[in-house]
This record gives structure tokens, C-alpha cells and sequence, in this order.
């Protein structure tokens, strides 16, 4: 047995406290095929392709769900504050966002043990149904609070779905048409992106923003009519007998860690350190015990796939978040020039997708993901240049146009390589692991990016964008900016580091439970 690194000493830092070393000489040195002698990599199957006859149908129904909820995310966000405005209720704008992904963290763990029990279908569908039932409850309220109330139910339902649909492609999808299946969920973002605002203020405007909730839910039906037979012949598995209770409540108590976290931050003063420390005391101990022992201090292998996708998605949203407003309040620019700054980089992150899935590219999946992590970081650190007068605005679009690449390297790479370092049994829980690390990178990198912008006197923005803009127009706060953007900087940086500990150890080649 070759020696391990030093930062892997405990062989359970893979997986979890259970989990055996199995050298690469021993039988099971390898990962076991996500196939069966009855999925698609029967050689009948070698010639296929992800639009082929075998996977066509479960492949438009997979990329029609995705491009609904990405129309969703996108149109939502743009009706968002006609609704607040029409139910009298703008004081609670910010938990209509934070509802959603506070609900989703719990359900993302629940998905996963779900899955890995009873297969993907009942929580695909489950989740279908409440993410339907949310968006009526948020199109027909009467009031903001039972509005939010809508946004928590399509949480859960968004969680339920999006782990669901990673174990479908884990089981129905031979691994060599992973990264290309992977690709298309990225692409099944580009159009939602650049069509939903367009399309959502139109409805807005004319019908009424309720009909962006209550008219997406009847559009759900033809991708789940289209994919149910292939998803009624997904290979059973190995599945675990019951439910781990245990995981289900850390899950939970992460979900309400962060949300008293959010709900702390929107008024800072010392009454909100209540809230916040009670949810520090939730949230840090029992994501240390969720996600796969060894996540934080970046163990190889799975664990290190894990943390890369919180550090990338919070590092990217975080600067992202503050691009618009620095476009209008330092540059002049209207709201809908410095939307459209940021839509090249949709463009090109479902490119980088694409490259990724290139066959040929397979052996270099961890460099792949280093070059799209200097990417981000070379991206972000454009940014605070269009703070410089005698510097074009479009330097803005330029930079995100090379950031987006690098997230469609990183991310769909990320994703591809949880499902090879993870045994059938474990797709689910693998799977909301890395769903968990994402919500909550974004809500500590922006997060953290909304206290450095206020610590550097930029103003408190959950006081509202008026405000901020009155600021921007007396004068600009420019270090505001820049050190939001230099902090996203450095976090992505840190993710390159973390692409170097990807691979497992020589001695760690698959880690099996006892």
C-alpha cells in the first residue's frame, strides 16, 4: 500500500465515518460501474448517442424540466418586485428569495436519501408537483407572507428535483454520455436566461405578474408525459433499506441555521447577533457531520469535488450580484444595459459545458476544472477596472463572456466527476451533497460580499436599490466594489487550489462502505 498524502490520513475523510480504504491492487480498487448488465452500456447501446432512439425521449424530458425551472428563476426574479409592490409587502422582498433556497437545502438531503432508497422516480416526481404547487400558492396569495410561504414550498420542490435528476443520469446514462447529458443541462439554461425576463415583463405588464407563477405549472405536463415511460425502465440499483433519520435532521438543521443567518442580516445591529449566533450554532456543527468528512479541508477525491462547487458557484454569484449595480450607480448605465452585460457569460458557460464533454478531454477532467477556476478568478478580477473612467463599460461583458466559460469547465465537470467517484448506493446522498455545497456557497460568499460592501460604505443594500443608487449618484463608493470583487477573486483562487485535490490518492482509488 503506497503511503497517503498527509491531509487524507483518516481514510473515513472520504465518505464518512463507516468508510474502508481499499487499496488499487485489491478487486474492488475501482469505482463499480453505475451500470447493470441492463442499462444502456450493453453493447447494443455502444453506438448511441444522448439523442439517440434508446435516450432521446428521457433526454428531452430532462432538458425541458430544467429549461422550465431556469425560466422560472429567471422570470421570477423579474416579477418579483411588481408582486412584492401589489401585496403591500416590499419589507419582505428579501425572504421571498431566501425562502426558496433556505427550504431547498433541507429537501437537496432528503432527495438524496429518497433516491437512494426507492430510486429517482417518486422524488422526481414528488418534487415536480410541489414545485407546481408552490408556484400556484405564490400566484394566488393574497398576502406577502403567504407568498413566501409559495417560495418555501417551491424550495422543497426545487431540491426534490434537481438531486433526482442528477441519480437519473447516473442510472440511464452509460458514462461515457454523462459529460454530453451534463452539457445539456447547462444549455438548457442559455434560452430561459435570455427569453424569461423579456417574457416575464411582457406578462407583467399586460396580464398581471400572478400569470408568471400560475402559467408554468401547465407546462409541466408534456416533459413528464414524454419521459415517464423511459424513466419507468431506470435500472433498480442497490438501494439502502431505509431512510437515514439522522441525515434528515442535519438537513433540517442546517435549513433553519441559514435561515436565521438571513434573517440576521437583514437588519445588522446587536439585537440580530441573537438570531445569528443561534444560527451559527445550528448550521456549522451539523454541516461538518452532512457533507463528506474531509469536505472543508479539501481530502482528495470526493470530498474535494464537493467543496469546489460551493467555492465556485459563491464566488462567481457573489461578484455577479454586485455587476448591475455597479454599472448603474458608477458607470450611468440603465438597468437593462447592465442586465445585458452579464448575458454572454450564459452564452459561453454552456460552451465551456460542451468542451467539457468532449470524449477525448476525459483524461484531463481535473486540469479541465483547474483552468476553468483561473478562469472565474481572471474574470472577477476584471471587474473593478470598469470602476476606471478612462475604461470602457463593455470591459464588463468581455470579463463575464471568460468567466461564464470557466463555470461551464468547472461546474459540469464537477458534476461528472462525483457521479464516476460514486457507487451506486451512494448517487443520491453524493448527489445532495453537492447540491448542499452549492446553496450554501452561495449564501456565504454573497453573504460575505454584502458585508464587505457595507463595511466599505457602500451602504446597506437591504435597505433597497433606491438608496444605493442615491449613493452611487453623490459620489460612488468604489472601494465598496472593489472589495467585493477582490474577495471573490481570492475565493476563486482558492478554488484552483482545490482543483489540485480532486484526484484520490494512489492508495484511495474508491473508498467502499463497510
Amino acid at each position: 500500500m503506497t503511503a497517503l498524502d498527509p491531509l487524507d490520513a483518516d481514510p473515513a475523510d472520504a465518505t464518512g465515518p463507516r468508510a474502508r480504504l481499499v487499496t488499487a491492487t485489491e478487486p474492488s480498487a475501482r469505482p463499480e460501474p453505475l451500470e447493470t448488465p441492463d442499462t444502456p452500456d450493453a453493447d447494443d447501446a455502444a453506438g448511441e448517442t444522448v439523442l439517440g432512439r434508446r435516450f432521446r425521449a428521457l433526454t428531452l424530458g430532462i432538458i425541458s424540466v430544467v429549461s422550465l425551472i431556469a425560466f422560472e428563476a429567471s422570470a421570477v426574479n423579474t416579477a418579483m418586485p411588481v408582486a412584492a409592490h401589489a401585496l403591500d409587502g416590499v419589507e419582505l422582498y428579501a425572504y421571498a428569495f431566501s425562502a426558496y433556497f433556505t427550504a431547498s437545502l433541507f429537501a437537496m438531503t432528503l432527495s438524496g436519501e429518497w433516491c437512494d432508497r426507492k430510486g429517482p422516480l417518486a422524488p422526481l416526481f414528488a418534487g415536480i408537483a410541489t414545485f407546481g404547487a408552490g408556484l400556484v400558492l405564490s400566484g394566488s396569495a393574497q398576502q406577502m407572507w403567504a407568498f413566501v410561504a409559495g417560495r418555501g414550498v417551491q424550495g422543497i420542490g426545487g431540491g426534490l428535483v434537481i438531486v433526482a435528476l442528477y441519480v437519473v443520469v447516473g442510472r440511464a446514462y452509460p458514462e461515457r454520455l454523462r459529460p454530453a447529458v451534463l452539457a445539456a443541462f447547462s444549455a438548457a439554461w442559455v434560452l430561459p436566461v435570455i427569453v424569461g425576463p423579456l417574457a416575464a415583463g411582457t406578462v407583467t405588464e399586460h396580464l398581471s405578474w400572478r400569470w408568471v407563477f400560475l402559467a408554468i405549472p401547465v407546462l409541466v405536463l408534456l416533459p413528464l408525459s414524454v419521459m415517464l415511460p423511459a424513466l419507468r425502465k431506470l435500472p433498480a440499483g442497490d438501494r439502502t433499506p431505509a431512510m437515514n433519520r439522522g441525515r434528515i435532521l442535519l438537513a433540517l438543521a442546517v435549513a433553519a441555521g441559514a435561515g436565521l443567518l438571513q434573517y440576521a442580516a437583514q437588519d445588522i445591529g446587536w439585537l440580530s447577533l441573537v438570531p445569528a449566533a443561534l444560527g451559527l450554532a445550528l448550521l456549522v456543527p451539523c454541516i461538518l457531520r452532512l457533507l463528506p468528512r474531509g469536505t472543508f479541508r479539501a481530502a482528495r477525491g470526493l470530498p474535494s469535488v464537493v467543496l469546489l462547487r460551493g467555492v465556485a458557484a459563491g464566488a462567481f454569484l457573489g461578484a455577479e450580484s454586485f455587476v448591475p449595480l455597479m454599472l448603474v450607480t458608477e458607470r450611468g448605465l440603465s438597468a437593462t444595459l447592465a442586465g445585458l452585460s452579464l448575458t454572454g457569460g450564459g452564452l459561453t458557460w454552456a460552451l465551456g459545458s460542451f468542451t467539457q464533454s468532449r470524449p477525448r478531454l476525459e483524461p484531463y477532467r481535473e486540469r479541465l476544472m483547474g483552468a476553468g477556476m483561473l478562469l472565474i478568478a481572471a474574470s472577477i478580477a476584471m471587474l473593478p477596472l470598469a470602476l476606471l473612467d478612462g475604461v470602457p463599460a463593455w470591459i464588463v461583458a468581455v470579463a463575464w463572456i471568460i468567466g461564464g466559460y470557466g463555470m461551464g469547465l468547472a461546474i459540469s465537470s464537477g458534476s461528472v466527476l462525483l457521479l464516476k467517484l460514486s457507487r451506486p448506493e451512494d448517487a443520491g446522498t453524493n448527489s445532495a451533497s453537492l447540491q448542499v455545497s452549492d446553496a450554501l456557497g452561495n449564501i456565504t460568499l454573497v453573504g460575505l460580499s454584502g458585508v464587505l460592501f457595507v463595511a466599505f460604505g457602500g451602504g446597506s443594500v437591504s435597505h433597497g436599490t433606491e438608496d444605493v443608487l442615491e449613493a452611487g449618484n453623490a459620489g460612488g463608493h468604489p472601494a465598496a466594489f472593489t472589495a467585493v470583487f477582490l474577495a471573490m477573486t481570492a475565493a476563486a483562487l482558492v478554488g484552483a487550489f482545490v482543483t489540485t485535490r480532486l484526484r484520490p490518492a494512489r492508495a484511495q482509488q474508491s473508498v467502499v462502505p463497510d
